[in-house]
């Protein structure tokens, strides 16, 4: 199984796009075996993809090819034994106050943040609901 994070900037980001985002993901994601969650707000989509390699792959390539995303940047993308977001097709957390602020963001907190770093945010996120 493998575990695929990925930074990316929303163009045209809205509540309208972001649902749209969230159904088709939620529906394609079962469909593939792929489980994780999306992280957003206006400035940043962080995203954890997880399952069966070639079809994390085959969904990350959609991903890069999707308007909606821009500078997409691979950040983890390794071999997994047990899925962090086993319930959920895609979950969804709005990183209002406590993921880096839009100014870390673009000072480069994700391109120095360690795979360790990365990781946390999303168990953060996964003990949040007990996933």
């Amino acid at each position: 199984m493998l575990q695929l994070i990925y930074a990316s900037r929303p163009f045209g980001y809205d509540l309208n796009m972001l649902a749209s985002i969230l159904a088709t993901s939620r529906e394609r994601n079962a469909r593939a075996d792929i489980t994780g969650a999306l992280i957003c707000r206006f400035d940043i989509f962080l995203q954890l993809l997880e399952g069966p390699k070639a079809q994390v792959e085959s969904t990350f390539e959609r991903i890069c090819a999707d308007d909606r995303h821009v500078d997409v940047l691979p950040l983890v993308s390794e071999p997994v034994e047990d899925r962090l977001f086993p319930q959920w097709a895609m979950k969804h957390d709005p990183a209002v106050s406590w993921l880096w602020s839009p100014l870390e963001i673009h000072m480069g907190a994700l391109e120095n943040a360690s795979v360790r770093d990365i990781r946390a945010i999303f168990l953060k996120v996964a003990m949040a609901d007990g996933s």
